[in-house]
């Protein structure tokens, strides 16, 4: 009921602009409201602690159910012509931030349908269950386990605040306040309202949704590409160090952390090698054109945007490939970001020098350390297992993206795009995902409702133990 007020938005978006399709959304309003209704009424006195399972499911249920009807005006609209599930592709590439579609001609778009992707971006890059998190509790239910359940990342306890609804409620007033700032700087370089607030949406989301075909390239400014990098730095690092810099006024506090400083180095370290690769192929004439390019291709790949100035894909040498791969790592934890998180990558490499060690030394007992913390074994083993998983997932649906006749390069960059909620892909996907078969879109679907909800959240409730009484 709540999720359906959100198209009353684009109503009022294209009411001010004039160009149509207010009757989609009203519609969709309508349907999503008396769904909603019908099954809240039955339950409405009912208060009942939700326990662990119930907030994975209910997790899960919120992702697929709102993508299913935040696809219905997309469907429902004259402008673009779209089917059942062209329509629901693009409202879960939305809803978890990914950021592929299967639209083209978005210059000409109405700006209703425009704003709704940006907004479906903007509200699940923070992740709709954080904002149930703050409201749940006055209905007199628990919110902690969807809290567990939804929070990006392998460490889902720590909260900000020792009440789980003010933790909530911090994290919208920081989300928001970036998105303002981000706004604001958007214009300020000189976008028009519309476009910043769109821009600010898909950066600080992470998502990558532009309203244009050539993305943020369609501005040709490198102030506007200078204030996405800020934004999409922003959005890539965890909302709760985010908290802890605010709260105690030291931005010292990002580089003593251990996940973060690894991160800003990794994008350091990838911007210098990109760099480097384009200017010996000659790419780009002057070092700081090179530079900007590199920067802001790798920050957007890297933090799983998705954004683009220039068709990254036909870059010289390893580069499409090496940027690709770089999106499999994303951000970090407890950000919006996608991909297996640094921590998870740290934690994967400490896990190997440790094994090496042991060959040398059998009987040593050598802790895993993340800056002073000893990280305990039962954390490393679950992001083994993680890895494990995630690698079986992605090796099925490549297999499944390849039965449907796409290239090896596509497919693979297909499933990598999705999985890791990057956007772009290589191939044939390098611009758009239209070309894909039904099948596969429904495929990608899947892909991108793993990697929002990790993996494990979603395959969790797939389990006879899940639902064993």
């Amino acid at each position: 009921m709540i999720f359906s007020g959100s198209m009353l938005l684009p109503v009022a978006v294209g009411g001010l602009y004039g160009d149509g399709e207010l009757e989609a959304f009203l519609v969709g309003f309508a349907v999503t409201l008396a769904t909603g209704f019908m099954a809240w009424a039955p339950t409405r006195h009912v208060r009942r602690e939700l326990k662990i399972r119930d907030g994975f499911l209910v997790v899960v249920l919120f992702w697929m159910v709102l993508s299913l009807f935040g696809a219905i005006p997309l469907w429902l609209a004259v402008r673009p012509d779209m089917s059942f599930t062209e329509a629901t592709f693009e409202s879960v590439s939305g809803l978890t931030t990914t950021g592929a579609t299967v639209l083209v001609g978005l210059d000409t778009l109405p700006h209703a349908i425009l704003f709704w992707r940006v907004l479906l971006h903007w509200m699940g890059g923070m992740g709709i269950i954080v904002l149930a998190v703050a409201v749940l509790p006055m209905l007199g239910v628990g919110g902690m386990q969807l809290y567990r359940a939804e929070t990006p990342g392998p460490i889902k306890d720590s909260k900000l605040t020792p009440r789980i609804r003010e933790t909530a409620k911090a994290l919208w007033y920081l989300y928001v306040s970036l998105t303002i700032i981000s706004a604001f700087l958007f214009w300020v370089a000189g976008t028009s309202v519309f476009d910043a607030v769109g821009n600010a949406f898909s950066s600080i989301a992470t998502g990558g949704f532009a309203n244009h075909d050539l993305s943020l390239g369609y501005h040709g400014s490198a102030a506007i590409e200078l204030v996405a990098i800020i934004s999409m730095l922003a959005g890539s690092v965890s909302f709760g160090m985010h908290f802890m810099v605010w709260r105690n006024a030291d931005p010292g506090i990002y580089w003593r952390d251990s996940e973060t400083r690894t991160f800003i180095l990794m994008i350091a370290a990838a911007t210098a090698i990109s760099t480097l690769v384009l200017m010996v192929a000659g790419t780009y004439v002057g070092l700081d054109d090179a530079l900007i390019k590199s920067l802001f291709q790798v920050l957007s790949i890297g933090t799983t945007t998705g954004f683009t100035t220039t068709d990254y894909s036909v870059w010289p040498s390893f580069l499409p490939m090496f940027l690709l791969l770089g999106g499999f790592v994303g951000g970090c934890a407890g950000s919006t970001t996608g991909g297996m998180k640094v921590v998870r990558s740290i934690l994967l490499a400490k896990q190997g020098v440790r094994e090496i060690s042991r060959l040398v030394h059998p009987n040593a007992e050598i802790p895993i350390k993340m800056g002073e913390k000893v990280i305990p074994d039962r954390v490393v083993q679950a992001v083994w297992g993680f890895f494990a998983v995630y690698v079986s997932v992605f090796g099925l649906m490549f297999l499944i993206l390849l039965s449907t006749g796409l290239s090896e390069i596509t497919a693979f960059s297909a499933v990598a795009a999705t999985i890791n909620n990057i956007g772009p892909g290589l191939g044939e996907v390098s611009s758009n995902m239209a070309s894909i078969p039904a099948a596969g879109k429904w495929t990608l679907c899947l892909s991108m409702l793993l990697g929002r909800l990790e993996v494990f959240t979603l395959l969790v409730i797939m389990t006879p133990a899940f639902w064993r009484r």
